[in-house]
């Protein structure tokens, strides 16, 4: 019923590549027959729609349980490693009542948790048998968010055929970005690349040896890659496409990256746990101007930040207030530019420093820091100060060798000219590890 347009699609091109997993190529047909064992599965041990998390990465059985479960119209909570410290608090949250965990070899296991779920939005969905979808923020500015959606208008966009690509999952199993993905290349009989690694190495390989067209990605992963220079050991002339978003993409980063691979087009993304993922064009590759919304998102500018208002945003979230305004619109946090119909994303206003009255955004910092020769890695943020009321603060990561004294004199001649003095940082810290999350995000907070 409500994955009809998928199996279809799954029958009429049987033959295709679906997806790559541990080095072995799946057809739609074994997909299909995937889906149809999994759902028969589902069907002995589930009695009705319940709150099920999927413990996964992307896997032939882990895309079929997914839409197996939504046909039942269950509630699905992806979870993967990198919440592994958080798994029980996570279940906890979401009011869990089954838990299925993938194996290494695909093969899974249910366990029944002792609980029932009974939150209203939990409670509604069960009631009209619609499918839901519990989803985690990646708590970079804070506590996670468990951000429930319908998944049934999640699903609409997939409905409209579009162009069928060989996609690499870069983007987790349980981040709205990863979901997106998996619909999107399944909903167009695509090829799904998986990943045994998200390092920049592996990342290439996969590009070389599957003949990847998107790169679906992070700005903080594209800095990485950079860093390492891996990309000069394989050959990527199959990549067509890198979509970035999930944080500020820094200029340098991006003049760098295009600088490096002018034919492949780079496409800013926009998307939220709480609103699912917009269309969105760039103004050009090298540009972080752009446009985004669809005939299902509406957006507007107030007091310099963007909302938005969605058919796909999410009910409400299960563990904190709601943050929707009385007529519907979704208060992103994210300040922005306007120039006609693009914006340029500054970065959230939570993590906006103020100077003495100037704003400073951490991710303009980065950029001009990350330029600098030996800067590996760099993260900017506010100290509360008694004279300015905030001064800026970098962490930087060296291959150098430099002391802090040193570097500090060095930044500080590397700036004039290139940041108003209010934004050079007065405190510098050297730190020795990358300061990157489990999802490839900068993560600012120490």
């Amino acid at each position: 019923m409500y994955i009809d347009f998928f199996l279809e699609r799954f029958r009429k091109n049987a033959q295709n590549e679906a997806m790559v997993w541990n080095n072995k190529i799946y057809t739609y047909q074994e997909l299909l027959e995937c889906v149809e064992n999994d759902l028969k599965k589902l069907r002995e041990q589930i009695s009705g729609p319940l709150v099920v998390s999927v413990e996964a990465d992307f896997s032939p059985h882990a895309a079929a349980l997914l839409l197996a479960l939504v046909e039942l119209g269950c509630v699905v909570v992806p979870l993967t490693e990198s919440v592994a410290h958080k798994k029980d608090e996570f279940k906890e949250i979401a009011e869990v009542e089954t838990s299925i965990v993938l194996n290494r070899d695909d093969s899974f296991i249910f366990h029944k948790e002792d609980r029932t779920a009974s939150h209203d939005i939990l409670a509604k969905l069960k009631q009209e048998q619609h499918p839901g979808l519990v989803l985690f923020s990646s708590g970079s500015t804070g506590k996670s968010k468990a951000a429930v959606h319908d998944f049934l208008p999640l699903l609409e966009k997939f409905k409209v055929e579009r162009k069928c690509m060989r996609m690499l999952t870069f983007l987790l199993f349980d981040h709205i970005g990863g979901v997106n993905t998996l619909l999107y290349v399944l909903s167009n009989t695509g090829c799904i690349i998986t990943l045994d690694s998200r390092q920049p190495e592996a990342v290439c390989r996969s590009i070389e040896k599957y003949k990847a067209e998107v790169l679906p990605t992070s700005p903080t992963f594209i800095n990485l890659l950079l860093l390492s220079e891996a990309y000069k050991k394989y050959d990527l002339s199959s990549l067509k496409m890198v979509t970035y978003g999930t944080e500020a993409m820094p200029e340098s980063t991006l003049e760098r990256f295009h600088a490096l691979f002018p034919n492949v087009k780079m496409l800013q993304t926009y998307g939220l746990s709480e609103i699912g993922i917009m269309r969105s064009k760039s103004k050009a590759s090298d540009s972080l101007w752009v446009k985004i919304g669809g005939e299902d998102f509406q957006t507007r500018v107030v007091d310099g930040l963007l909302e938005i208002k969605a058919k796909s945003a999410m009910l409400g979230y299960l563990n904190a207030p709601s943050p929707f305004t009385e007529d519907g619109w979704f208060k992103t946090g994210d300040e922005v530019l306007v120039d006609g119909e693009y914006f340029r994303i500054l970065g959230r206003r939570s993590e906006m420093i103020n100077v003495g009255g100037q704003k400073v955004f951490p991710a303009e910092v980065e950029s001009v820091l990350q330029e600098m020769e030996g800067v590996e890695d760099v993260a900017v943020s506010g100290e509360a100060n008694p004279m300015l009321g905030n001064i800026v603060k970098a962490r930087v990561k060296l291959s150098t060798g430099e002391d802090a004294a040193a570097f500090k004199k060095r930044l500080r001649s590397f700036c004039k000219g290139r940041l108003e003095s209010f934004k050079v940082p007065q405190k510098v810290i050297l730190v020795d590890h990358m300061m990157t999350g489990e999802r490839f995000k900068k993560m600012r907070r120490e």
